[in-house]
């Protein structure tokens, strides 16, 4: 059995789907190929299981993705609650603090976060400035207040567990911007799956599920290869495994 087919079977096992459609999921919607760009090898798909393995994320709910790195290779990036879920799930962990500053206005200047560890008598602390860390994306103009505690909660971890190799998205945009990777904003422009139509296909889409050809998750990555999901659309469609109970 090869490293790949290893790590894929782990986190096969994990997840409870098939292999092939991990692999197929992954590939068409986690690990997506720009158009013109050489597909994605199987070095880099290694690379990107054995990262999702080694600290337990979904990439089926999208907790980590990844993007090819210029020059080779591919790049990580987890989002907040992969972060979140990696924060949780160390042995160590004991607890987090944020603490806000403000102007006399009260617009926020910094957020520190502190984390805990069971096995250290002090916290790691970690300040990130909004000065420092605003943009001018959608995100930061409708959350700012958010982000910037993302920003001091995923900095704070680097430093408490010594993680690395690891980005979030805010980070992926700014390392587009520097020509280090290659990320495909597509879906950004992607239109909704039409009502419709959605209504039409939810009996094939059953029989699919209850027939073992296809799992929920196979069926949210096929459309969301072209369109846009809402979430009540994604939510029926899992229901059907509440039916006949999941696909393994």
């Amino acid at each position: 059995m090869t490293n790949q087919s290893t790590a894929l079977a782990q986190m096969a096992g994990r997840l409870a789907v098939k292999e092939d459609e991990l692999q197929n999921i992954i590939l068409n919607t986690v690990m997506p190929n720009r158009q013109g760009k050489p597909p994605i090898t199987q070095e880099q798909f290694l690379s990107f299981l054995a990262v999702a393995n080694e600290y337990k994320l979904n990439p089926l709910t999208k907790e980590v993705y990844a993007f090819p790195a210029k020059g080779g290779g591919i790049q990580p990036i987890v989002s907040i609650d992969g972060w979140l879920k990696i924060i949780n799930n160390h042995p160590h962990f004991d607890g987090m603090e944020f603490e806000d500053k403000t102007d006399a206005n009260g617009k926020l200047l910094s957020v520190t976060c502190s984390i805990y560890r069971k096995d250290r008598q002090r916290a790691t602390q970690m300040t990130e400035y909004m000065s420092e860390c605003v943009q001018g994306t959608d995100t930061w103009k409708k959350w700012p207040s958010r982000m910037l505690r993302h920003k001091a909660t995923i900095q704070c971890a680097r430093y408490a567990f010594g993680l690395s190799g690891i980005i979030d998205p805010d980070e992926a945009e700014r390392f587009e911007d520097a020509g280090v990777i290659e990320t495909c904003k597509q879906e950004q422009g992607k239109p909704f799956y039409p009502a419709d139509r959605f209504e039409k296909s939810l009996p094939k889409w059953k029989l699919a599920v209850e027939s073992n050809k296809q799992s929920t998750h196979s069926i949210i990555a096929k459309v969301e290869a072209q369109f846009s999901l809402t979430d009540e659309q994604k939510n029926i469609i899992n229901e059907l495994n509440a039916i006949e109970g999941e696909i393994t």
